[in-house]
């Protein structure tokens, strides 16, 4: 992926970015809050040798100093410095727990000791800094005196006593929070990326590419309203949705140019994938078209298209495969021009030999002789067999795909399926894209923004 498809992940899953701030926020507010208040009290020191007349003397004495300043900046937080101070003040804690709030410090090309003491008390802070310095002066006396001499070579000065600190060095609110609203987004960012990358449901038509060897023929964009409206025939004619529908029906167009009539059967990999509601929309759009059209209703074990279209369900292809109605009169018109619905009927106990008969196949080639174009709402391709018999029969599959929820697994699936019968997937269409879709990583190329005429101000 590039930078643009990481900033498109960003920009969908926007949702665990803002949980992960959130909550690391939180809980970094919760600890700083809970956090006890730490106080620092700062002694600085200066290391120099005892005076000398002479310059050599004093520039070598000089070099000697600054040697030793790195040495001492290490005792300063060694136990006996620690043990030193709890023996003078009397303290209630041992050398090592002391040693541990000592932190010493010496600038680079100096003889100058700075000497830190942290504690819960502000006060106490400064009691210990001032001990410290005052022992670590005494120490350094006995350590750089030699045997037999009564002044040593080397001596510390206390040049700045600590005093007491104006407020506590930690917990530190604001730098707490930008932390954990930074560690948050980072995480967020990572779960984000993470599950894109764990995600193998289709969002664009680029990942149906390797998939499916035929075009993606259409890109239906999700409506809210289809639940309660799922024909285009109750749209406005400038809908988006019944737009998308007559783009399908012009790409259909170029589906095998040289066959005068064709038939068409539409599944997909699992259900609600919204197959049944493509075919009657299809068909409406087909017929909307000028072309003869009929629907069969394939699917024997859910059928929805007579619910749809408001059609009488008892009567249909069953009652003419097994031989107790002629074609003619089990086809049912509608109130749409040009469109005619063959219903499911009765359904059988075996639907899948039923539609692998003689009986369907003869079926098929009296309807492809009477109509422009047939259209076969089959059942899905993975749960049953039906559909990839049907396919088998027909000059191809509209296969289709539902977005952001149909896997690349379950197309692969489904096409080997439709090949395992000697059938072939002629068309794709992606189902339910996001309305406000593009070429980004992740979004479908649906059709939601709508191009209707332009109303004066009178009129509307």
């Amino acid at each position: 992926m590039e930078l643009r498809d990481y900033l498109t992940i960003l920009r969908t899953r926007w949702l665990p970015v803002a949980i992960g701030g959130l909550v690391c926020v939180a809980i970094a507010a919760l600890l700083t809050i809970r956090a006890t208040p730490e106080y620092a009290s700062s002694t600085r020191l200066f290391v120099s040798t005892q005076g000398s007349t002479d310059d050599a003397q004093a520039n070598q004495g000089g070099q000697f100093s600054l040697q030793r300043v790195k040495s001492y900046a290490d005792l300063l937080t060694g136990r006996e410095i620690a043990r030193r101070v709890v023996d003078e003040l009397g303290l209630d804690e041992t050398p090592t727990s002391l040693s541990r709030q000592i932190s010493a410090s010496a600038k680079v090309d100096t003889v100058i000791l700075t000497v830190t003491v942290t504690d819960q008390d502000p006060k106490r802070a400064r009691m210990l800094s001032n001990a410290v310095a005052s022992v670590f002066v005494s120490y350094v006396a006995e350590l750089e005196t030699p045997p037999g001499k009564d002044a040593a070579t080397i001596k510390a000065t206390v040049v700045d006593p600590a005093s007491t600190p104006a407020g506590p060095i930690s917990p530190s609110p604001k730098r707490n929070i930008a932390l954990g609203l930074i560690v948050g987004l980072l995480l967020g960012a990572a779960v984000a990326v993470l599950r894109e990358t764990l995600d193998t449901t289709i969002k664009s038509t680029k990942q149906l590419e390797p998939l499916v060897d035929a075009p993606v023929i259409g890109t239906i964009s999700y409506d809210t309203d289809a639940v309660d409206t799922p024909l285009i025939s109750s749209l406005d004619t400038y809908a988006p949705r019944a737009e998308a529908f007559r783009v399908l029906r012009t790409n259909l167009q170029f589906i095998d140019p040289d066959i005068e009539r064709k038939v068409f059967v539409v599944t997909s990999s699992l259900p609600g994938e919204g197959k049944t509601t493509t075919s009657v929309n299809l068909a409406l759009a087909l017929a909307e078209g000028g072309e003869r059209v009929a629907l069969v209703e394939g699917d024997l074990r859910r059928p929805k298209i007579s619910e749809y279209l408001r059609l009488e369900s008892a009567v249909g292809l069953t009652t003419v495969l097994i031989g107790r109605l002629p074609l003619d009169d089990a086809l049912q018109p509608t109130s749409h021009d040009g469109l005619d619905v063959l219903t499911s009927g009765a359904t059988p106990p075996n639907p899948a030999e039923l539609l692998k008969s003689d009986a369907m196949r003869t079926l098929i080639a009296s309807l492809r002789a009477k109509f422009d174009i047939v259209l076969i709402d089959a059942p899905p391709l993975l749960p049953v067999t039906d559909g990839a018999l049907l396919a088998s029969q027909a000059d191809g599959a509209l296969l289709v795909v539902r977005h952001g929820k149909t896997t690349a697994d379950q197309v692969s699936v489904a096409v080997e399926r439709l090949e395992s019968v000697g059938a072939k997937p002629v068309g794709v269409i992606l189902n339910m894209t996001p309305a406000k879709g593009g070429g980004g990583y992740g979004y479908g190329y649906g059709y939601g923004y709508g191009y209707a005429p332009e109303t004066s101000p009178a009129k509307s």
